[in-house]
């Protein structure tokens, strides 16, 4: 069962579903800025030809995607919180805030963002609080943070999920060594921007969804065991009643081995940008 805390809401067990379903309460519900809203296509997992290339998609909700901005170059404007708003593309919370000369915007809420507060954007030295953000040169060792590039001006990449973050562990000349949530230690430059403190909405990964249908609300079709297909359409197929998958490691439908064993390249270009590897 999901741990009780304020931010989330378990219902009455009217039915076996509502049982175990749990949701997050939004703090504040505002239509989003029409300004910031851009059209999203269904593709339903398929590629530029229509092959299914991500299985299990299709179908969910109609939704608009939030334009949220993940360079922030408006350099040396404050810019004031004006909402805190629900995005229905990503796990974590987003903020409108408006900037001093009036421009609206939309970036990832980080934790404890409250209504009101002010953040700012420099090239230069900012005041090391949540949601300011500069160069990874001038922010402190132990810091945590999050929406870090990894090519200097080429928009955040790293630590954009739901309760995520970064720890700048050691600075050098050119290079910051920065620790990531799978314990991988790996090296950016310093011209790299990076937002301080962490991402909020850590609870995300509390709650439960209880039943298929929501998870149908979102895009998800349902998933077939292999061990229930036939030997032609999966590896672990075939056999009488319940039957065990027959093989020394489990497989994908396509016959790779699906556990135990890496799936990075070996010879991949940023693989010199490692300093230690994630934990096995």
């Amino acid at each position: 069962m999901p741990a009780k805390t304020k931010l989330i809401k378990r219902y009455r067990p009217t039915t076996s579903s509502r049982r175990l379903a749990s949701v997050l309460r939004i703090k504040q519900k505002k239509r989003p800025k029409k300004s910031l809203l851009g059209k999203i296509l269904k593709r339903s997992g398929r590629d530029s030809f229509g092959h299914i290339s991500v299985r299990h998609r299709g179908g969910g909700n109609k939704r608009l995607y939030r334009l949220v901005d993940f360079r922030q170059t408006r350099f040396d404007v404050p810019a004031t919180i004006e909402a805190i708003e629900y995005d229905p593309n990503r796990n974590a919370r987003i903020l409108l805030i408006k900037y001093a000369d009036g421009k609206y915007s939309y970036i990832l809420a980080y934790k404890d963002a409250e209504i009101g507060h002010q953040i700012i954007t420099s090239n230069e030295n900012v005041p090391i609080r949540a949601g300011n953000r500069t160069r990874l040169k001038n922010i402190p060792l132990g810091t945590e943070v999050h929406n870090v590039e990894i090519q200097p001006n080429g928009g955040a990449k790293l630590f954009r999920a739901a309760g995520t973050y970064g720890i700048i562990e050691a600075k050098e000349e050119k290079y910051i060594n920065l620790r990531t949530p799978s314990k991988e230690t790996r090296m950016v430059s310093a011209n790299c921007f990076a937002s301080i403190g962490a991402i909020g909405n850590a609870e995300y990964s509390l709650v439960r969804i209880g039943k298929a249908g929501r998870n149908r609300h979102r895009g998800i079709r349902p998933t077939v065991r292999g061990v229930v297909m036939s030997p032609r359409a999966h590896p672990h197929g075939g056999g009488e009643g319940k039957s065990p998958i027959g093989l020394k490691s489990p497989k994908t439908f396509t016959g790779k081995i699906a556990r135990g064993v890496r799936t990075r390249r070996k010879h991949k270009y940023s693989n010199q940008f490692i300093v230690k590897k994630r934990r096995k």
